[in-house]
């Protein structure tokens, strides 16, 4: 498989992926609080891209394991979601990424969601990249706070190399003195090129201030409108969106996360962008 190149077209359901096409959505919550919580926000979601004619996969982590503190919420477990991440795929037609922090969680997985996430701490870590290449899945990689974009072409290639075209690469930031992040929109044609695979803004997470409130992450989610407009003038594949119906309750990155009640008027902006972006008039 050695030299095999990611797919610039990453199709996954109904869902199209690509930096030329036009702009497609990955959104949820942060963390799957509750089986009614998680349909919630799935038919919410679903019925706002229906409205606005956006391809949408839904996303929420079944465990957040880097909270700041040991005390952090963390989620409903790998047993308890893999039920759930079935059920919105077959209630609501949608597809369904989550994230993976072990080797042999990507298996089982694998076996219920259409994207397995792999996070920017965990971006290097190369068995992990290999069993979730392993799975057939579309996977997408985000790249570390610490890391160059032109770095991300030997992340991918594990991924291609191991037999998986169907990358995703994000963009979320990268560490700029203590308890901040920076992005810098150069990172999102230098990953464009050197990866050859769709890229993706995440929105929420470049805005976010890791370990900012002592022992629990702050953000600043005014911000998220600020810098999801840039990257999509610059041209992307899609834009990652944390959104939540309450984020000032929620038990994880509440402060970066886009109220639900807003999340429709960020996505219409965000098409107009991206129309004059792709010179489109879809």
């Amino acid at each position: 498989m050695s030299g095999e190149r990611a797919n610039p077209v990453v199709s996954v359901g109904d869902v199209r992926f690509g930096n030329d096409l036009p702009l497609a959505l990955i959104a949820g919550p942060c963390q799957m609080e509750s089986r009614e919580h998680a349909l919630e926000c799935a038919a919410a979601i679903k019925e706002i891209a229906a409205r606005r004619g956006i391809g949408v996969v839904f996303k929420t982590s079944f465990d957040k394991a880097n909270r700041t503190s040991i005390k952090g919420a963390r989620g409903m477990g790998l047993d308890a979601a893999l039920p759930v991440f079935a059920e919105i795929r077959e209630r609501y037609g949608m597809p369904v990424l989550t994230d993976v922090h072990e080797n042999d969680q990507c298996a089982p997985v694998g076996e219920v969601v259409d994207i397995l996430q792999i996070p920017a701490f965990l971006c290097r870590q190369t068995d992990l990249l290999i069993a979730a290449a392993a799975t057939g899945r579309t996977v997408n990689v985000k790249k570390g706070q610490f890391l160059a974009p032109w770095d991300m072409k030997n992340v991918v290639a594990k991924l291609t190399e191991s037999g998986n075209p169907n990358v995703l690469v994000t963009e979320r930031g990268v560490s700029f003195g203590y308890n901040t992040l920076v992005t810098d929109m150069r990172a999102l044609p230098i990953m464009a090129e050197t990866t050859g695979a769709p890229v993706i803004f995440d929105a929420t997470h470049s805005v976010q201030q890791p370990g900012g409130q002592g022992t629990s992450s702050g953000g600043q989610r005014e911000f998220v409108p600020v810098l999801a407009r840039a990257a999509v003038a610059v041209g992307i594949a899609g834009v990652f969106v944390e959104t939540h119906p309450d984020p000032d309750k929620a038990p994880s990155d509440g402060p970066n996360m886009v109220p639900l009640s807003q999340f429709e008027d960020l996505v219409a902006r965000l098409q107009a962008f991206d129309r004059v972006a792709k010179g489109t008039s879809n």
